[in-house]
């Protein structure tokens, strides 16, 4: 990957309905090796769709609760059963894996605190080997980007 794909990926995480003639013209390409590059990305898995991005409140789910979960034992079952679990809860946004003294932070949005509680009692209690759940509660948002940084060595013109 090079400056010229990083550059392509960037203004397609900053506006995905970019049309590939106004993404040549940003990245400085003419269209057609503008396309051939975009195909590439997407065929080689770095993009991986497209998306709209939807405000979270106005969707009906103005509550954001980061979860810090433990696991009982760490065994190669235990740990596949909670991450099978976590895959079908659809108010698990995120999951990560932590190094630490967490095992997994889930991002988890919802209606209201009823419903959290509901979810925690309902299908988080229902995944077994959990030994501690941990919440917080997000009451406001001072940055969310979805577009990445350069990465450090990769600044615009420059290769590799």
């Amino acid at each position: 990957m090079d400056a010229i794909d990083r550059a392509i990926i960037r203004e397609l995480q900053q506006d995905g309905r970019l049309t590939n003639q106004d993404l040549a013209d940003r990245v400085r390409l003419s269209p057609s090796p503008c396309l051939r590059r975009v195909r590439r990305l997407e065929e080689a898995g770095v993009i991986h769709g497209y998306t709209a991005l939807v405000d979270q409140s106005s969707f009906g789910l103005p509550v954001t609760a980061f979860v810090r979960i433990r696991l009982e034992r760490h065994t190669t079952e235990s740990v596949g059963v909670f991450e099978d679990h976590v895959r079908g809860i659809d108010h698990i946004q995120d999951c990560y894996l932590m190094a630490g003294s967490t095992d997994y932070l889930l991002r988890i949005v919802v209606e209201d605190l009823q419903a959290y509680e509901r979810l925690v009692r309902g299908p988080l209690h229902a995944i077994p080997g959990i030994a501690s759940i941990d919440t917080e509660f997000a009451f406001g948002i001072v940055k969310q980007s979805r577009v990445f940084p350069q990465p450090a060595g990769h600044r615009p013109g420059r290769t590799g």
